[in-house]
C-alpha cells in the first residue's frame, strides 16, 4: 500500500474534472465528428470516473436522502438538454445518464438496508444475496427506462461501492474491468485507461465545487445543442 501512495496525487475534484473534459470530447465527437474515433476514445474515461464519483459521494455524504434528491432533480433538469443535443427534439427514446445514477443510488440504499451493510451484526449471506438481487432488478429497470448506459451504470456504481474497503487497485480494477469487458466494441476498448486516474486517487474530496459538477452536465449539453442548431439548423 505504501508503495503506491506516492503516485496517489489525484483527489475527487481532479477526477471529476478529468471526467468532465473526457465527456466533452465524447459528446462533441458524437455530435460533430461522427467518423472520428479518437474523441470517442478519450470519452471512454468519463463513465468509470463518474461512476466511481457517485459511489464515493454516496459513501461520504452526511445525508443520503438529500444526495438522492439532488441527483434526481438534475436528472429531470438534464433530460431536455440531453434530448435536444442528441435527438434534436424532446422525446423518451433515450434518457440521460443522471437517471441511471439516480437509480444506482436507490440500488445502494436498498442494498444497505436489506443486506445490513451498515450494521455488520445484522449482515449475513442470505441478506447480502437478496440485496444483490435488488441491485440487479434496479439495473434491469434502468435498461427498461432506456437510461444512458442502462444497467452498466447501476452495476458499475455498485461495484465501486461494495469494493470500497478493498485495496485501491482492486477497487479500481474491478469496476473498470466490468465496464471494459462488457462494453468492448470498437472505441469502447479505451475504457481500460480509466484505471490509471482511479489508481492515482488519494481518497481526498478536493476543493469541492459540488454545484459546478451538477450544473456542468445539463449546461454543456445545452451549449452543444445550441452550437449544433446554429451550424446545421
Amino acid at each position: 500500500m505504501n508503495n503506491i501512495k506516492k503516485y496517489q496525487i489525484l483527489d475527487g475534484t481532479t477526477l471529476k474534472m478529468i471526467a468532465m473534459i473526457s465527456m466533452v470530447f465524447d459528446h462533441a465527437g458524437d455530435m460533430f465528428f461522427p467518423e472520428a474515433i479518437w474523441p470517442r476514445m478519450i470519452g471512454r474515461l468519463a463513465m468509470p470516473l463518474f461512476s466511481f464519483s457517485i459511489a464515493e459521494g454516496y459513501t461520504h455524504t452526511r445525508d443520503k436522502i438529500k444526495y438522492l434528491y439532488r441527483i434526481g432533480i438534475f436528472a429531470l433538469i438534464s433530460e431536455i438538454p440531453f434530448d435536444l443535443a442528441f435527438e434534436g427534439k424532446i422525446g423518451f427514446s433515450h434518457q440521460n445518464i443522471m437517471l441511471a445514477f439516480f437509480l444506482a443510488v436507490i440500488a445502494l440504499m436498498l442494498y444497505d438496508r436489506i443486506s445490513g451493510e451498515e450494521d455488520p451484526e445484522r449482515k449475513h449471506g442470505g441478506k447480502t444475496a437478496l440485496g444483490v438481487l435488488i441491485v440487479i432488478a434496479i439495473s434491469i429497470l434502468s435498461f427498461l427506462l432506456r437510461a444512458d448506459y442502462t444497467f452498466f451504470a447501476v452495476i458499475a456504481v455498485f461495484l465501486f461501492y461494495v469494493f470500497r474497503k478493498k485495496h485501491p487497485l482492486i477497487r479500481a480494477g474491478v469496476g473498470v474491468a466490468f465496464l471494459s469487458l462488457t462494453k468492448t466494441v470498437g472505441y469502447y476498448c479505451a475504457t481500460g485507461f480509466s484505471f490509471l486516474p482511479l489508481a492515482m486517487y488519494n481518497g481526498k474530496k478536493g476543493k469541492g465545487l459540488k454545484w459546478m459538477f451538477y450544473l456542468f452536465y445539463p449546461g454543456h449539453l445545452l451549449l452543444l445543442a445550441a452550437i449544433k442548431h446554429f451550424l446545421f439548423g
